[in-house]
């Protein structure tokens, strides 16, 4: 059997178990299963029909499935007369829920139809073979980034001395843009070398003393990246894009297809991850198990897998609903709310009015009206789209999203490697950035995007420019 085809399998086969568990109201029912059937149809087209290598609706499906449709399933399912509240304390309410599945229904659509039709307008650009650019100094180049590389391990001492010993529950004594500047651009520079080293050695056909010098670089560059960026310092949101795409960079046969990316993003999102966090947070010894097996299965039988679902991590669904009701009360933001990430680099000493993120202030909201005790939530693109313009933000912003994912496909077809992997990373941190707030997911992309690629490129400009003029 094929993968396309145990993929599909094991996709319906979920499916059916969730929704024929699924006790609600019967309208409730439907919405979510109205949304599913949209997602499948999104789903079937990538695996069985889209000619084009496209992680982006894979990743984008993925998100989807699991935080619409899979974690509120079970959220709401779980409920009782007495107990019928999201891990945020939100009051589940029938309407409000319909509010959002419409909403979400609304924010697929019109994105589907969007990409297709863009796939189509650029499809030649997307094709196109381009021969790629002399890059005669390049050596020089990854040279120039590695110092600058070294410089900032030197200098950022200090700074990774405060990561390694702050909890990640305390908040940092660095300002924000701070943390922006030195995590999402400057050591994201070894990734950048990496990329450029990988690209320099594809299109050498002998060994010479770059060639020898460069196999140094790399590998320190590669210390410095697990250096600067490590599970000890960096949530696995932030991790994952990185190794992800080094794994596509360097073993493309392992993710190089969409049922690959599709299955790979699929089981690690929907069954590892959960399965992971029962094995961390189990109540008996590994030497218990070992002795008595059973005890493994009573962990399953407790529930312990649905109630994974119902934890903050899985918030997005009922923080959409909670933009609604907020934007009930107060009213739309006009694109205020948008602002935030929009000018991300503008520090709020400089303005002091800065808005806060949509998630920090749907979370004020819902410590205010429902009694919680954390407002740092996430808060998806649709109810970004939803808060800022109402219906018309929400469809603004799917045209945006698959408008962007066109261009970057684009990117994704071209010889050039640093905008290979840029495309590629945008496709991992998707989850990321569908989850939101749209001001963390959008600020920490073009970090990245800067720190990898704005910067190299700008190097190699330099480089190019004066050794052509000195001769």
């Amino acid at each position: 059997m094929s993968l396309r085809n145990i993929f599909i399998v094991v996709y319906l086969l979920l499916s059916s178990i969730l929704f024929a568990s699924f006790t609600c109201d019967v309208y409730v029912w439907l919405s979510f299963f109205i949304s599913f059937i949209i997602i499948t149809l999104i789903t079937y087209y990538n695996i069985f029909i889209e000619a084009e290598y496209s992680p982006f609706i894979a990743a984008y499906v993925v998100f989807n499935y699991l935080f619409f449709l899979l974690a509120p399933i079970i959220q709401i399912g779980s409920f009782t007369e007495t107990n019928n509240r999201f891990a945020t304390r939100m009051i589940y309410d029938i309407g409000l829920t319909l509010q959002t599945n419409g909403l979400i229904i609304l924010f697929n659509l019109i994105f589907f139809s969007s990409y297709l039709f863009f796939k189509k307008k650029y499809k030649y650009k997307i094709t196109k073979i381009v021969a790629p650019k002399n890059e005669k100094n390049l050596p020089l180049t990854i040279l120039i980034l590695f110092v600058i590389s070294v410089a900032v391990l030197y200098f950022s001492m200090d700074f990774m001395m405060d990561e390694f010993s702050r909890p990640n529950w305390l908040k940092s004594t660095y300002s924000v843009f701070e943390l922006l500047v030195q995590k999402k651009v400057l050591f994201m520079i070894p990734l950048a070398i990496i990329v450029l080293c990988y690209q320099f050695y594809k299109n050498q056909s002998k060994i010479t003393n770059n060639t020898l010098i460069l196999f140094f670089i790399l590998l320190g560059s590669f210390l410095l990246l697990l250096w600067f960026k490590n599970p000890l310092t960096e949530k696995r949101n932030a991790l994952g894009p990185i190794y992800i795409a080094l794994i596509f960079l360097f073993y493309p046969k392992l993710l190089n297809t969409n049922v690959k990316i599709m299955s790979f993003l699929f089981f690690a999102m929907i069954l590892l991850f959960p399965l992971f966090q029962i094995f961390t947070h189990i109540d008996y010894s590994f030497e218990a198990i070992i002795n008595k097996p059973s005890l493994l299965s009573k962990e399953f039988t407790d529930a312990k897998f649905a109630t994974t679902f119902n934890t903050l991590n899985y918030d997005a669904f009922s923080n959409i609903s909670a933009t609604i009701e907020y934007v009930s009360k107060n009213g739309f933001a006009y694109g205020y709310q948008l602002l935030s990430g929009l000018l991300f680099f503008v520090p709020r000493a400089i303005w002091s009015s800065k808005p806060i993120s949509t998630g920090e202030l749907v979370g004020d909201f819902i410590i205010e009206q429902y009694d919680f005790n954390f407002k740092n939530l996430s808060n998806p693109l649709v109810s970004e789209g939803y808060i800022n313009f109402g219906i018309f933000g929400v469809i603004l912003l799917s045209l945006i999203l698959a408008f962007f994912m066109v261009r970057l496909l684009i990117w994704l077809n071209r010889p050039d490697q640093l905008k290979r992997i840029i495309a590629f990373y945008f496709a991992i941190h998707l989850l990321f950035l569908l989850r939101g707030d749209f001001t963390n997911g959008y600020a920490y992309f073009i970090g990245t995007l800067i720190g990898v690629l704005i910067i190299p490129k700008i190097i190699h400009k330099i480089i190019n420019f004066a050794l052509k003029k000195e001769q």
